[in-house]
């Protein structure tokens, strides 16, 4: 029903907002840009900024970055004298200097930190962007742009992976039943230099009699994706190979650790597949919105998100959500236009757009939200792209309820413990094949057991990185501690087994164990929050036997945080999400897959046993 409920909203809201449109004087025209700031008919928005890497508010950003990107709402004029992109520090901090370069979408400005450069550590820095001006139009910036990030005190020696494909990757390969007009996309570990994903490093071949196809490439700094957009339909009832090389390198210059050699060496990621026939051509639709459509009492820190349903199957296109396709405006009269930190999809469904406003929105204020259809709107990856008919709008109200945890309702801040797959204050060991993607400290202990091989990133044992790393831990651990406990159904029994519950974001909170147990995962909803929280303070100790941990809804492992007072126990084979903050000991059963981090002995002496397993560091 709710579906129905969509689909009929997208036919009726055209006419309300032509309706709304007369009465608030604002005018209408067949101009594709927004009339809704209410600078009368065919009003033209300015460019603006969709997304930075590193992240508006990152932390643990590592001293040896080599280049910031920041992402536009349109293709922006070569830059010149009136174009500004400035990096700064408060002193004694060194401002840094560097180059500016346009990508040849005109879409991508990249800063290259002058060579030789290395951040400060523990700094906080400011990216200002300002006087940008609209290819199409010559309209520039209205107000500059800022975002900050804060350094580390490791260097970044992870090189980044392919942790999603479209067509997926399968283990024999070639994927069988793809779609003949669809893109082609691999999404990455962690930010990417954007220069380094082009035609060149990211191709198609197939085989006689078969012909290349011909198509652009295409990266998105917000969700860390290249597109391969194929200039017609690809040919049925064909196998093609995609290669991404490793000339792909990350915001620090690490190549690729792809799936054709060994680590620690950088190798190319290929994948196969074979097409079927196309699909047919239908219109995207909205299926739910966060806030939804009328909701009172949003945070006054909320993002602003809207999941969509795309009949094709494939994912939404990443370049086609931006600042200027999805908007946030005040109340009438003034319909004062909400700027926005970052516009941008999520990357682990595709599915997610999600709009972060630069600044607290005001309580008591009634919202509105628009999503843009038509050819100029939001589309999905097809070849040709399916659209949204129209224009999509919803209203919320602002209340005053309280903030979800972390700084700004975003997550547990782990400062320089956020690049870390393991660290354990006395000992670690490996059995097996185990792969740290991620770095690995140990401090204060000396038995450090995982073998350079199996790490991808740094090992740091006794250093000044290790004892910050662990001086953070115990800040994120208290912090977690300290977060009022969950009440009713938040409100845990002793020996709660998980499995097969869906929850809510949250703090949930044991006085005693935790278990996830199986054969059902429990899953963890975000409602198509892709920024939702969940906080597990547990009593005593977390424990999963045949039980795996599922995210669907947008949520993601990086805001997921298991907060056992004692040890962790990551059971056989399970699959788990989200990072552990333990007081004590962790152990890794063979084969468990750990999407997060293990940090351990926030309050004691801690040992990290693992036995085959993988884990990977979320990309913040």
């Amino acid at each position: 029903m709710k579906k129905i409920d969509w689909n009929l909203r997208q036919l009726l809201w055209p006419m309300f907002t032509v309706f709304a449109v007369a009465l608030a004087g604002c005018g209408g025209g067949s101009d594709s840009r927004d009339p809704i700031l209410g600078t009368g008919a065919g009003a033209i928005l300015p460019p603006s900024v969709s997304a930075t890497a590193p992240v508006n508010n990152a932390t643990g950003v590592p001293g040896n970055l080599q280049i910031i990107t920041a992402t536009f709402s349109e293709k922006i004029s070569p830059l010149g004298a009136g174009t500004s992109f400035t990096v700064t520090c408060a002193a004694p901090c060194v401002n840094p200097t560097g180059t500016l370069t346009l990508d040849s979408t005109g879409l991508i400005i990249t800063y290259t930190v002058a060579a030789g450069t290395v951040l400060s550590s523990n700094t906080l820095y400011s990216i200002t962007i300002a006087g940008a001006t609209s290819a199409a139009t010559g309209v520039a910036m209205t107000a500059p742009y800022v975002a900050r990030f804060t350094t580390g005190v490791t260097v970044d020696a992870t090189r980044p992976r392919i942790i999603a494909t479209v067509p997926i990757t399968t283990a024999n390969g070639p994927t069988t039943g793809v779609a003949t007009n669809t893109s082609i996309t691999a999404t990455f570990s962690e930010d990417m230099a954007p220069a380094t994903i082009n035609a060149t490093s990211f191709t198609i071949s197939c085989l006689a009699p078969c012909t290349i196809p011909t198509g652009t490439v295409s990266y998105s700094v917000g969700t860390r994706m290249a597109v391969f957009t194929p200039s017609a339909a690809l040919a049925a009832g064909t196998t093609y190979t995609m290669t991404v090389t490793s000339a792909a390198t990350d915001l620090t210059g690490n190549a690729l650790a792809g799936n054709q050699g060994p680590l620690p060496g950088a190798s190319n990621y290929v994948w196969t597949f074979t097409t079927a026939g196309p699909t047919a051509a239908a219109n995207i639709v909205v299926q739910a919105t966060n806030p939804a459509s009328g909701a009172g009492a949003v945070c006054p820190n909320a993002t602003i998100n809207a999941t969509f349903s795309q009949p094709s199957g494939v994912r939404m296109d990443p370049l086609s959500i931006t600042t200027a396709t999805f908007t946030v405006t005040g109340p009438a009269p003034g319909l004062v236009s909400v700027a926005a930190t970052s516009v941008t999809l999520d990357s682990a469904t595709g599915r997610i757009a999600t709009f972060t406003p630069a600044a607290l929105l005001t309580s008591g204020l009634t919202y509105t939200a628009r999503l843009k259809g038509g050819a100029t709107g939001v589309k999905d990856l097809s070849v040709p792209p399916n659209i949204m008919a129209a224009d999509l709008v919803w209203t919320f109200t602002v209340g005053t309820c309280a903030l979800p945890p972390g700084p700004g309702g975003s997550a547990i801040p782990l400062g320089s413990a956020a690049t870390f797959g393991i660290m354990a204050t006395s000992a670690t060991t490996s059995t097996g094949p185990t792969q740290i993607n991620g770095d690995v400290a140990l401090s204060p202990g000396t038995s450090q057991g995982i073998p350079p091989p199996q790490v991808n990133g740094v090992i740091h044992v006794n250093d000044a990185q290790a004892a910050q790393a662990k001086a953070d831990l115990l800040i994120a651990y208290n912090f977690a501690k300290a977060l009022p406990p969950g009440t009713g159904p938040n409100s845990l029994a002793g020996g709660t087994n998980l499995s097969g519950l869906t929850l809510a974001p949250g703090t949930y909170t044991s006085p005693s164990t935790l278990l996830i147990n199986g054969p059902a995962p429990v899953v963890l909803d975000g409602g198509g929050n892709s920024n939702a929280v969940w906080v597990f303070q547990i009593g005593s100790s977390l424990t999963t036997v045949a039980g795996s941990v599922s995210l669907i809804g947008g949520a993601q492992a990086k805001n997921v945080f298991w907060v056992p007072t004692a040890d962790a126990t990551i059971g056989v084979n399970t699959i788990f999400q989200g990072t552990i903050l333990a007081g004590r000991d962790v152990t890794g059963k063979t084969g468990a897959t750990i999407n997060g981090r293990i940090l351990a002995g926030a309050i004691g002496a801690a040992t990290i046993a693992l036995d085959s397993n993988t884990v990977n560091v979320p990309a913040p």
